[in-house]
Formats: C-alpha cells, sequence, structure tokens
C-alpha cells in the first residue's frame, strides 16, 4: 500500500502559484545568475550577447524582478501608503483613486491603509506601514490621529497630509475658508436671510473651518444662521440634521453643507419631509463636487475639488521631500470652484 502522495500528472497548486526566479531565467538562458542580476540592474555592465540571451529567456518564462525584495535589501522601497479613515466615503475615495493613479505613474506602489476606528485596528496600521518601510505616507483629511504622525516622522519617513494642519509635515489645503465665505455672500446677495450651516460633530478639521467661516461670515453680514449637524459626515448625517432644522418654527431658506454627502441627505428629506421645493423655498450648496451632484435627482450647485489635482500636489510634496530630506514644510493651497446647478442659482 502507497500511503504517498499521489501523482496524477498536475502541477501541485502551491508550485503553480511560484513566481518565476532569476535562477530559472539563469538556467534557460545558459549564463550565471548575477547576469541576470546584471541585465536588470540600470547601468551594470553586462555584455550585449549576453543581455540579448537573458531577455529573451525572462520574455519567454514570463519574468519580472522583484522590486519589492530589491528595495528590503536596500533599505527602501517604492510602497507609498495612502492612509485614511473610511476611504470608501464620499470625495475621500475620488481622492484615494487619484492618488493611486498618480503614484503610479511616477513608478511607486501605492498602498491603501484604513486605519480603522479602534485602538488595534490604528495599531495595526501603523506597525504595516513602518514594517514595510514605506518611501513616504499620504495622510487624508479626518484621519488618523497625532500619535499616527508622530511615529512616521520619528522614523524618518516623509509626510504628505491633505486637508488638515500638523507640524513639521507638508501640506495640501482645499480653500474652506475662501469658498465658505463665498457662500454666505452668495446667499445673501440673493435676498435669502435665513441661514443654516451643516456640519457634523465628527470634527474634523476641514468640516470645523468650513462650519465656523461660513458661520463668520454670515453674522458679518446681519444674517440669522443657525448650526445643525449630524452624527457624521455622511448621507446619515444630513438627513439628522435636516430633521432637526425643519422641526424648527422658523425655517432656514438656504443651508450650506460641508460636504456634498450631507447636502444629498438634507435634499432628500426636505422634499420627502418637509415638502419644500428647492430652490424656490430652499437654497442649498454643497462642498466636493462628487459625481452624484450632477444626478438629475440632485443637480446640486456646490464647491469643486479637484481630486486629481490635489493628488498631484501632494506626490509633488512627496518628490520635494525624497529629493531633500531637510527642507522646511511647504503647504499648497486649492481654491474650489463654484459649479451652479438647479439646488442654488446666485
Amino acid at each position: 500500500m502507497n500511503d504517498g502522495p499521489v501523482n496524477d500528472g498536475k502541477v501541485p497548486k502551491k508550485e503553480r502559484m511560484r513566481f518565476v526566479s532569476a535562477e530559472q531565467v539563469a538556467q534557460r538562458a545558459g549564463v550565471s545568475r548575477s547576469a541576470v542580476s546584471r541585465t536588470f540592474t540600470p547601468g551594470a555592465s553586462v555584455a550585449p550577447a549576453t543581455r540579448e540571451k537573458v531577455l529573451r529567456a525572462a520574455e519567454e518564462l514570463g519574468y519580472h524582478v522583484n522590486d519589492l525584495a530589491r528595495g528590503v535589501l536596500a533599505n527602501q522601497s517604492r510602497l507609498v501608503g495612502i492612509v485614511a479613515t473610511r476611504p470608501e466615503v464620499g470625495f475621500r475615495a475620488h481622492l484615494a483613486a487619484a492618488l493611486a493613479k498618480s503614484l503610479i505613474g511616477r513608478g511607486s506602489i501605492p498602498i491603501l491603509v484604513n486605519t480603522g476606528q479602534t485602538e488595534e485596528e490604528l495599531l495595526a496600521a501603523q506597525k504595516m506601514l513602518i514594517g514595510h518601510r514605506a518611501e513616504a505616507i499620504i495622510i487624508l483629511s479626518g484621519s488618523p490621529p497625532a500619535s499616527f504622525l508622530e511615529l512616521a516622522q520619528r522614523n524618518g519617513q516623509p509626510l504628505v497630509v491633505i486637508g488638515r494642519s500638523e507640524p513639521d509635515a507638508d501640506h495640501v489645503r482645499a480653500g474652506n475658508s475662501e469658498a465658505s465665505r463665498r457662500a454666505a455672500t452668495a446667499f445673501y446677495e440673493s435676498g435669502r436671510r435665513r441661514l443654516a450651516v451643516i456640519g457634523s460633530h465628527s470634527g474634523t478639521p476641514a468640516i470645523v473651518e468650513r462650519e465656523s467661516a461660513f458661520l463668520s461670515a454670515a453674522e458679518s453680514l446681519g444674517a440669522s444662521v443657525v448650526v445643525a449637524r449630524g452624527d457624521d459626515s455622511d448621507y446619515q448625517g444630513g438627513v439628522t440634521a435636516g430633521r432637526a432644522l425643519f422641526s424648527e418654527k422658523l425655517k432656514p431658506d438656504a443651508v450650506f453643507c460641508a460636504n456634498d454627502l450631507i447636502a444629498f441627505g438634507l435634499m432628500d428629506i426636505a422634499r420627502q419631509e418637509a415638502r419644500l421645493r428647492i430652490p424656490e423655498d430652499l437654497a442649498i450648496i454643497g462642498f466636493d463636487d462628487v459625481p452624484e451632484s450632477a444626478w438629475l435627482s440632485y443637480q446640486l450647485t456646490t464647491f469643486r475639488q479637484d481630486p486629481l489635482v490635489m493628488a498631484q500636489r501632494a506626490v509633488a510634496l512627496m518628490e520635494r521631500r525624497l529629493e531633500n530630506p531637510d527642507a522646511p514644510p511647504a503647504s499648497e493651497r486649492v481654491i474650489p470652484e463654484l459649479v451652479i446647478r438647479q439646488s442654488f442659482r446666485p
């Protein structure tokens, strides 16, 4: 009786999943392992005939250089961490996608790290980025806490922060204050006097800046203004805040929403529960210009943040930092454009 493994003539699954090695290329080409290494090392010396044999063998076998292993040996990598909490939500998702595209364009390997919302998840994300020797880290607005940034800085990893301010880090920021003040002025000049701003209890830097700038501008114009907040800066947050606003005896005639997802929730409550007409009874401006803003159901007037522009600015700052680690912190500010649709026409 044979208790050994049955050989059915098929390649074992484990072997099928192995990548082609440089040693296999050397055997196929009839050259040394070092000749293969030199062939794929920019600037290394190798005879033309040897190079041709190696490249032909590599193509026949489907061989690709193990960049990760090469980076580990050199104590560096092309990995760049894109760090966010809830990266699938709203503008953050489009910004993460634009960052990935820009990083791949420069030959980097983007890694999307969802920090989660618990201490354990945050710790796991920190260990992964440090352990894999990420070339740089790009952190999106609102996440993670300062402890994450401090750990990256202690390990000497270049850091670019989008949408928030942190000491000793390079920044890309939207013109939140400029846009919010413009929204208040546009409402006032169109004859709207009962204004409201909707933010969230999440308290992210961008949301807080938009709330406070709108509130200050509206009050300086002499308009009455109220603040409403949902639990988070998402659709449900807009629903919750909208219900609170419309339960009051004196309802607003114009609302500035700290992002588009909040605006969508507000608009649905305004139409379906409060029976208000938009924009006749209620004018609404959002922020971000996510693709859904142009949907026929919403046609939302909103401030556009261009995710590709912000991504390109962030990658440029990262490259500057890699070239000159001791340069003083730099900052880029991107002023949003007001996109006019049906929810409010100044």
